[in-house]
């Protein structure tokens, strides 16, 4: 059996891999790590300050991280410095968070890092950077919806299909949002939707005169993103450190 930490155990996400790592048959729910604690699913939930005491405690495996930007770098380093592998989902870290993650992980542990778990959105990716080679003259808008208490803006899904855009179309200027008398240039559109309980939605454009093509993701339930790092925990387990992506758990390439 796998044994795993979740970080954020309170949380909506949290809630939802606990509860499936409980009903697996090949994973081990053996505790959580919140700002207060409590249980879930019969496995103890800790404060943060005694994450490092139930991590020895249990002899964790892995630690699943989807909290926010200023708690997953400290978790990142509890679970390097104790052998934990990583499964990170977290969004909205800096580039200086990023770099202090990569740090504690390289050479100590193998970390499994996306800014989306669905199989399907990695791959709708792949298929936006086959669109995107193909479509480099065409104009380009990325839209996006989530729930009302979704922090970060643009998500990282979102950011991940520019950088993607960047790469294989070329890179251009992004206008976020659009307001008064602005003629459209070469830049691509970011539109950011926040309200009620949307779990998901990203759409990319890519509109010619006469027609557009538009590629698609819509999550249903937070369930999708908790299979994928399930997914992500069973495979990280074992494998040499470093810093891994979906792409290399799909052997999906680049």
């Amino acid at each position: 059996m796998i044994k795993v930490v979740v970080c954020g155990a309170s949380g909506r996400m949290g809630q939802t891999i606990g509860r499936m790592v409980h009903e697996s048959s090949d994973l081990e729910l053996v505790g959580g790590i919140n700002l207060k604690p409590g249980s879930f699913f019969g496995a103890e939930i800790v404060d943060a300050k005694d994450a490092e005491a139930l991590i020895q405690r249990t002899g964790a495996d892995v630690m699943i991280d989807f909290t926010v930007a200023s708690a997953v770098v400290g978790n990142v380093k509890l679970a390097a410095r104790n052998n934990v592998a990583l499964v990170i989902g977290t969004t909205g870290i800096s580039a200086g968070q990023r770099a202090e993650m990569e740090g504690a992980i390289r050479g100590n542990v193998p970390a499994v890092i996306s800014s989306n778990f669905s199989v399907g959105v990695n791959i709708f990716w792949q298929l936006i950077r086959n669109a995107a080679k193909l479509l480099k003259d065409y104009d380009i808008e990325v839209i996006e919806a989530h729930h009302r208490n979704k922090k970060d803006a643009p998500s990282g899904t979102a950011k991940t299909i520019l950088q993607i855009l960047d790469e294989e179309a070329g890179a251009r200027q992004k206008m976020y949002g659009r307001e008064g008398m602005t003629e459209r240039g070469n830049e691509i559109g970011v539109h950011v939707i926040r309200g009620g309980d949307i779990v998901g939605d990203h759409k990319v454009m890519f509109s010619k005169n006469f027609e557009t093509i538009v590629l698609s993701h819509r999550a249903y339930d937070r369930s999708v993103f908790a299979s994928g790092a399930l997914r992500a925990a069973r495979w990280v387990v074992g494998k040499e450190p470093g810093i891994y992506s979906m792409n290399d758990l799909l052997g999906l390439g680049r």
